[in-house]
């Protein structure tokens, strides 16, 4: 048992971070490679461990063993669940992080340890931090205390400042191999190697996804839908019931995911204003209540655009597998349990069309990015899936 047990086929990055956790006890000291540094990016595609990465090196960087990174003494079970002193996960919980929110990390980050060996900051979709809060988590980048490690992840290099990415070691990891995917859910989940093998391959080396499609028939039920969606769009009517369908099964999932956690934070809040045994709460207290509605409603936006973003890429590894059958491509098909009609529908059509589809699929991505309605994007992308 170590700390890197969850990251699965980043071998390199393991030795990586392994080498640099059992170093020097400065951070200063970035001179090679393999050494220690304040600051780390994490990079790679969704579902590589970016996060479980960070956490496993703060694991190991917090570790009174040798080697560092035991898994098992205290201060790496303490990071590993969230608990120690000196570990602050930053989650942003919606669709941005600010600059004041930035600044008050900022302060924190910059006490000395309580008692372990650094203070550690995890920046989970370091991404979403807005320019001006980019620009102060830089400030304290350039100038960090010498027991400060700034741990920050986000998909690609690029979605940093240039001059914050200049300021950190980079640690890439790669898209798991779908057969140590499937090896996992086997060996620590007891999912049948037949269903571990298919929703390894449905996610695509998203481990989580993996294991949640394994596990959660509703989730493998949303996803069967999706994939129902090309063979439905006989007409414009029926591709406008589909596009319709489709968001509102995302918003159904994100209402699951985020009701019970709203009413367990406003309830909370509400006990620590005052609120009186008849349910009355202090005056000066809505503004503190509206500022927590608004995040939830922020959250809400996300996590509804997160469900229907993994609806797209359901869609998209479809005609990536008729793509693949028309150009008769020796790898893998994804959706291998449909193999029949992913054959007729590349028989029917030209891999040119195929491409059109699947240029629509990414555009539509985008423009949710950009904040168009869900509704209105969703079927402009059927009516394109339809016509090719």
């Amino acid at each position: 048992m170590s700390v890197w047990d969850d990251l699965v086929g980043q071998e390199p990055v393991i030795a990586q971070l392994s080498s640099a956790a059992a170093g020097p006890g400065t951070a200063g000291e970035q001179g090679t490679s393999g050494g220690m540094a304040h600051a780390w990016l994490f990079t790679g595609p969704p579902g590589a461990g970016r996060t479980a990465a960070a956490r496993a090196f703060a694991a190991a960087l917090q570790c009174s063993e040798t080697p560092r990174g035991c898994g098992y003494c205290p201060s790496c079970h303490q990071v590993l669940q969230g608990t120690h002193a000196d570990l602050e996960v930053v989650r942003p919980a919606g669709l941005s992080y600010g600059v004041k929110e930035t600044r008050e990390l900022v302060l924190r980050a910059s006490s000395s340890p309580s008692g372990g060996r650094w203070q550690i900051v995890l920046f989970e979709d370091a991404e979403r931090a807005t320019e001006q809060a980019a620009n102060a988590l830089l400030k304290a980048i350039e100038e960090p205390p010498p027991r400060t490690v700034w741990l920050l992840c986000t998909p690609a290099p690029d979605d940093l400042l240039v001059t914050i990415r200049s300021r950190c070691r980079l640690v890439t990891l790669r898209t798991p191999p779908v057969g140590a995917v499937a090896d996992v859910l086997v060996q620590r989940d007891g999912v049948d190697r037949e269903t571990a093998d298919v929703v390894a391959r449905a996610a695509q080396g998203h481990i989580s996804r993996a294991r949640r499609l394994a596990t959660d028939p509703q989730a493998r039920a949303r996803r069967a839908e999706v994939l129902a969606i090309p063979r439905r769009l006989t007409s414009v009517g029926p591709a406008v019931m589909a596009a319709e369908a489709l968001v509102k099964a995302a918003e159904a999932e994100a209402k699951v995911q985020t009701e019970e956690l709203n009413e367990s934070e406003t309830s909370a809040l509400r006990q620590a204003l005052g609120e009186s045994a008849k349910g009355r709460m202090p005056r000066g207290t809505a503004g503190a209540l509206k500022e927590l509605e608004d995040r939830q409603k922020s959250r809400a936006t996300r996590v509804k655009r997160d469900a229907l973003d993994r609806a797209l890429l359901d869609l998209a590894s479809y005609y990536r597998d008729v793509l693949t059958l028309q150009l008769g491509a020796g790898s893998g098909l994804v959706n291998a349990e449909l193999g029949p009609e992913l054959r007729t529908a590349a028989a029917g059509g030209r891999p040119e069309g195929t491409l059109r589809r699947l240029d629509a699929i990414m555009e539509c991505r985008e423009r949710l990015e950009a904040n168009v309605n869900p509704l209105l994007a969703v079927e402009a992308l059927t009516l394109a899936l339809r016509t090719g």
